[in-house]
């Protein structure tokens, strides 16, 4: 077994009461349990009593047939995340003569993963290019617009027709901004050497408001995450939009959880890196529409009647900016959108 021991594919042996018995170490690693430990265990039981998993396995050694499918390994103590593999079972024989399944498991999530972040990326670069292709189209108006309540301004002599142009203009600086916000960076980061919990606390006091009676904050926080250098008015406003819409979906009841980690070994876009701070908002709300989920990122996609659908283009943009990406996970009862910011930032096109 010297060989199968050194093989990335988990590879486990189990008998035909679906007992395990001997497991390489990658197989060790994937369910989270020694050899030790697992002998004489029930490999269903290890894997959250898979009811699909169980028919294939009766399947198997029924028939001698071999199968092979995908399928989702549940969260435990050593995986806190659900992980997705291919598994493929076959029948072996065994010089005693008994039913034996020989299972083969190899872990998708990493790949899966670095596909959907790839993805990700160039959606965020085609958004990034539509908003900049947008710009001058709506800066233009905008300028005409502030011009004319300015010169209207000067016309009117009642204070109280004043504060309306002070609306007009007001709106019109305001709309600038944001445009100004999505097309990119205007300067260098103003980084300081920032505590990220202090930071996530106050952006909860902005919105302290919106939470009303009915939700509940939940914080999972990392003690150990050291101070890391950011620009704060930025970070606050990617935070602040993703924490509102968490609220949003919420509409007036459930949990929002915010959690951080350091996570080793992290890669995005094509730089891998030592130590990513995992920034994580989730709800336990309705979720993202399925039609939508691939383009979220998109400018002007929303499914809220108020919505700009600017929000979240707008957050990965700012994230962006510090070599991090932001990634999401939305299904009924569970959205978590996940900040990825390198523990020493990568400014982005450097190398």
């Amino acid at each position: 077994m010297a060989i199968v021991d050194q093989l990335n594919t988990a590879v486990i042996v189990i008998d035909e009461s679906l007992l395990i018995q001997w497991i390489n170490p990658a197989g060790e690693d994937l369910l989270g349990i020694s050899q030790a430990r697992a002998a004489q265990q029930s490999f269903l039981k290890l894997i959250g009593d898979d009811d699909d998993m169980h028919d294939i396995l009766h399947r198997v050694l029924n028939s001698s047939a071999t199968y092979a499918n995908e399928m989702r390994l549940p969260p435990t103590d050593v995986h806190p995340e659900e992980r997705r593999v291919d598994c493929r079972v076959s029948a072996v024989d065994n010089a005693d003569r008994n039913h034996a399944l020989l299972i083969e498991m190899l872990d998708m999530t990493r790949r899966s993963r670095i596909s959907r972040e790839n993805a990700l990326l160039i959606q965020h670069g085609t958004g990034r290019q539509m908003v900049r292709q947008l710009a001058h189209e709506i800066k233009n108006p905008l300028g005409g617009l502030r011009g004319a309540a300015q010169l209207l301004e000067r016309q009117l002599d009642s204070d109280d027709l004043k504060e309306y142009t002070a609306v007009i203009i007001s709106e019109a600086d305001r709309l600038v901004a944001l445009v100004d916000t999505l097309l990119g960076p205007g300067g260098p980061l103003n980084k300081q050497l920032l505590n990220l919990h202090q930071l996530i606390e106050y952006v909860l006091r902005l919105v302290e408001a919106e939470l009303g009676d009915s939700i509940q904050v939940h914080r999972d926080y990392d003690p150990g995450l050291p101070d890391i250098e950011l620009d704060r008015d930025q970070l606050v406003q990617a935070l602040l939009n993703l924490m509102r819409n968490a609220i949003a979906a919420l509409a007036g009841q459930g949990r929002l959880t915010l959690r951080t980690r350091a996570v080793m070994n992290f890669t995005i876009g094509d730089t891998r890196h030592p130590v990513v701070v995992s920034i994580e908002i989730e709800d336990d709300g309705p979720g993202i529409e399925p039609e939508l989920q691939d383009s979220v990122f998109y400018p002007l996609v929303t499914s809220k009647p108020e919505g700009t659908g600017l929000g979240l283009p707008a957050a990965q943009e700012l994230i962006s900016r510090h070599g991090g990406l932001i990634e999401f996970e939305s299904r009924p009862g569970r959205t978590v959108f996940q900040v990825h910011i390198p523990l020493q930032s990568v400014e982005p096109g450097s190398d």
